[in-house]
């Protein structure tokens, strides 16, 4: 079960983005695995994707074709990654734009594949085609929650997000989804990710936007330290409100679409695979903050750390160990001090004399744990957010396929 979090039911349409979903039955029973999105003409798209070298074949296509044209259409499966598939695979996530072009009246160029679920087995692109007119005829405006569910592959809830802001006196609406639970480590995007907005919003301004938040989100998540194949996040602005969005408001508009894109990315950590823990890493006095993440990162992905507080155990050595081996240059350890939630741990590299056991025992028993390092060494800081590692994490993984 998902730690603290519900799926969110209010979310609001986006003038100009129309969705269905469907059952296409390309892995999954009983559940829509097929999601279609579509824009209106002339909105722009900014989107980021995976730097996995085996980045799946919807991928390859998706990153040329937005360089070409303004999308109209974005196609996304479930239980299928279309990774790992060679020639035949991209030949497969082709034909599904060229399918959808003629259905949809638009160029292949103005398609978006995106795929998600095993890897190493070829699309089942028959059944992707056959259930395009249906999706067609069924785009509706306030359709988001059905699209969060059909985009889940290991996930046990739908995760989706709304945000309302007023720029030059006009409303601008954002709503988001994802989806993810395992083979989380974003490295420039996420699992799946589409976020859309009616403002106005200039390509080159968009895309711009998306990569500083990305940094602040997406990047700043990990479950278990593998970069998917597949990892896709597109934002997309129809420009149906009237607000335009230039460098005089971008900061306002930014901070929207990062507080949408910060709930998601989080989102998919409290809903990681068997996970009963959500965890902050919280890496302070830094000498920059490239150094932060690399050290936030090295706690946040032991499997030592990640099993003990599963395990609710304040076995503080551990996280002092990853510290230890992260790599960090003339790292003084006199200088580095750790907190566990409000219990102070270690002072300047000593165990710290008010700390007992019991207390640590107190933090660990939590669902939400902080975990605070200050490396005495600069100004910088970044949070790493991570949930821990339980049987069932293993259970699922081993499980995966059958």
């Amino acid at each position: 079960m998902a730690v603290n979090l519900q799926f969110n039911q209010h979310l609001l349409p986006i003038a100009g983005a129309r969705l269905a979903t469907l059952n296409a039955g390309i892995r999954y029973k009983g559940r829509d695995d097929l999601l279609l999105l579509e824009l209106a003409e002339g909105s722009s798209c900014a989107a980021v994707f995976t730097r996995n070298a085996f980045c799946a074949a919807p991928v390859i296509v998706s990153r040329d074709n937005i360089t070409k044209d303004n999308p109209r259409y974005l196609l996304v499966n479930a239980g299928n990654a279309n990774a790992g598939t060679g020639e035949p695979g991209l030949a497969a996530a082709k034909a599904c734009c060229v399918a959808l072009a003629q259905a949809g009246a638009c160029t292949p160029e103005q398609v978006l594949p995106f795929s998600t679920g095993v890897i190493g087995q070829q699309l089942p692109v028959e059944k992707v085609v056959a259930a395009l007119p249906n999706a067609i005829a069924n785009l509706q405006e306030d359709n988001w929650l059905a699209a969060a569910k059909a985009i889940m592959t290991t996930d046990t809830i739908g995760k989706a997000m709304s945000k309302q802001i007023e720029i030059g006196g006009k409303l601008v609406t954002i709503t988001g989804i994802a989806k993810g639970a395992g083979m989380i480590h974003p490295n420039m995007a996420t699992m799946l990710s589409y976020v859309a907005t009616d403002a106005q919003v200039d390509k080159a301004l968009l895309q711009s936007i998306l990569g500083e938040v990305v940094e602040e989100t997406y990047n700043c998540i990990t479950i278990d330290g593998d970069t998917s194949t597949n990892d896709s996040l597109v934002l997309a602005a129809t420009g149906k409100s009237g607000a335009v969005i230039s460098a005089a408001n971008r900061a306002t508009f930014q901070q929207a679409v990062q507080d949408v894109c910060m709930y998601l990315a989080q989102a998919i950590v409290r809903d990681g695979e068997g996970a009963t823990k959500f965890i902050s890493v919280i890496v302070e006095g830094a000498k920059d903050r490239a150094e932060a993440r690399v050290v936030g990162n090295t706690v946040a992905l032991s499997p030592l750390v990640k099993t003990a507080m599963f395990a609710s155990d304040p076995n503080w050595g551990r996280i002092l160990a990853a510290v230890g081996r992260s790599q960090i240059e003339a790292l003084d350890v006199n200088a580095v001090t750790i907190w566990l939630g409000e219990t102070l741990l270690i002072e300047k590299g000593q165990p710290a004399p008010s700390y007992r056991e019991e207390l640590g025992q107190v933090e660990m028993k939590r669902d939400e744990i902080n975990v605070r390092i200050h490396m005495g060494r600069g100004t910088a800081s970044a949070t790493t957010w991570t949930c821990d590692f339980s049987y069932d994490y293993v259970k699922i993984n081993a499980e995966y396929r059958s």
